[in-house]
C-alpha cells in the first residue's frame, strides 16, 4: 500500500512540473500589460500608432509571453532595463502577428551588447588553411536558442523605420526561418505548393539581387542579402516591413509572397513615400550581420 502511496505522489509531482509553465504563463497573460510598457512600444516601434487596435492586442500578448519566456542577459557591463526587454520583443513580436507560430519556440536568451561586438570565425582559403579571425557584428542568431544585438544599433532602427534596415527585425527573421528545420531562406509554409511559389519567386529575386551586387547597381533590397538565401529572406523581412510601397512596386511578387507569409499588409501602417521625382535625403549605413 505504501508503494503505492508513493507511485501516486511521484506521478501527481511529475503531473504538476509538467503543468506549472502553462499555469504560469496563463497566470502572466492575464495580468494588464503595465502603462508604461505601451509607452516603450509607442516610443521605439514608430508604426505602433498606426497599427489596427485588434493588432496592438495581439501585440501586447505576444509580447508578455516574450518577456515571461525569454532571458535578457546585459554583456560588456551593460544593465538590463525595460527600455531594451520591451524594444526588442515588440519589434521581435511585429513578425508573429496573425500567424499561428509560436512566440520562437528555438528561442531561450537574448544578449545584448552595448554596441558592436566581435564574433569568432574560422576562414578557409584555397590551400584549406583554417584562419581563425574575429569580426564586428551589430547582431546575430544563433543555432542553440541564443540572439544577439548591439543595443546602439537596436535603437537607431527604432528611430528610423524607412531605411530597410533594423537589426532585430533581421534576426528574428533568422529565427522563423530555422523553424523549417534548416536556416535556408525558407520558413515553414505548410504546403508543398507553398513552397514551390515561395521557391520561384525568392530564387528568381535572389539571382536579381547577386547581379545588382555584382555591378553595383542600386536596390530597394539591401545588397547584404545577395550573400546567402538565408539572409536574402532576413534582408526581404526588414524590407517588407520597413520599405513596404518601394517593395511591392519593384518586387511585386516577392511582395505579395511575404505578404502571405507573414498575414499583414505594412503599407497600412504608414504613408507613402515621397515620389522620386522629389529630392530626398539618402540614407542607410553599412552591413551588420
Amino acid at each position: 500500500m505504501q508503494e503505492l502511496l508513493w507511485s501516486i505522489a511521484g506521478m501527481l509531482v511529475i503531473a504538476a512540473a509538467m503543468l506549472a509553465p502553462g499555469w504560469r504563463l496563463r497566470r502572466a497573460l492575464g495580468r494588464p500589460m503595465p502603462a508604461g510598457f505601451t509607452d516603450i512600444l509607442a516610443r521605439n516601434i514608430p508604426v505602433y500608432a498606426r497599427i489596427p487596435e485588434q493588432l496592438r492586442q495581439q501585440l501586447h500578448r505576444l509580447v508578455q509571453q516574450f518577456l515571461h519566456q525569454k532571458k535578457f542577459i546585459g554583456c560588456d557591463g551593460l544593465d538590463i532595463d525595460d527600455e531594451m526587454r520591451v524594444t526588442i520583443a515588440g519589434q521581435a513580436c511585429l513578425l508573429l502577428l496573425n500567424r499561428p507560430s509560436r512566440v520562437y519556440p528555438g528561442l531561450d536568451t537574448v544578449l545584448i551588447y552595448p554596441t558592436a561586438f566581435l564574433a569568432p570565425r574560422n576562414q578557409v582559403d584555397a590551400a584549406g588553411v583554417v584562419t581563425e579571425t574575429r569580426q564586428d557584428l551589430l547582431g546575430e542568431s544563433w543555432g542553440d536558442g541564443r540572439v544577439v544585438l548591439a543595443w546602439d544599433h537596436v535603437r537607431r532602427g527604432s528611430h528610423d523605420w524607412t531605411d530597410g534596415q533594423n537589426v532585430v527585425l533581421h534576426e528574428f527573421a533568422h529565427q522563423l526561418d530555422s523553424e523549417s528545420g534548416s536556416n535556408n531562406g525558407a520558413p515553414y509554409l505548410g504546403s508543398r505548393e507553398s513552397y514551390r511559389n515561395w521557391s520561384q519567386v525568392l530564387s528568381r529575386d535572389f539571382a536579381d539581387l547577386r547581379a545588382d551586387a555584382i555591378y553595383h547597381q542600386q536596390s530597394v533590397l539591401d545588397h547584404y542579402g545577395a550573400t546567402s538565401p538565408a539572409e536574402f529572406f532576413a534582408v526581404a523581412t526588414e524590407t517588407f516591413f520597413e520599405k513596404p510601397y518601394q517593395m511591392a512596386e519593384r518586387h511585386p511578387a516577392l511582395f505579395a509572397e511575404f505578404g502571405k507569409y507573414y498575414r499583414i499588409d505594412p503599407r497600412e501602417w504608414q504613408d507613402a513615400p515621397v515620389p522620386a521625382s522629389q529630392p530626398v535625403e539618402a540614407g542607410g549605413y553599412g552591413q551588420w550581420r
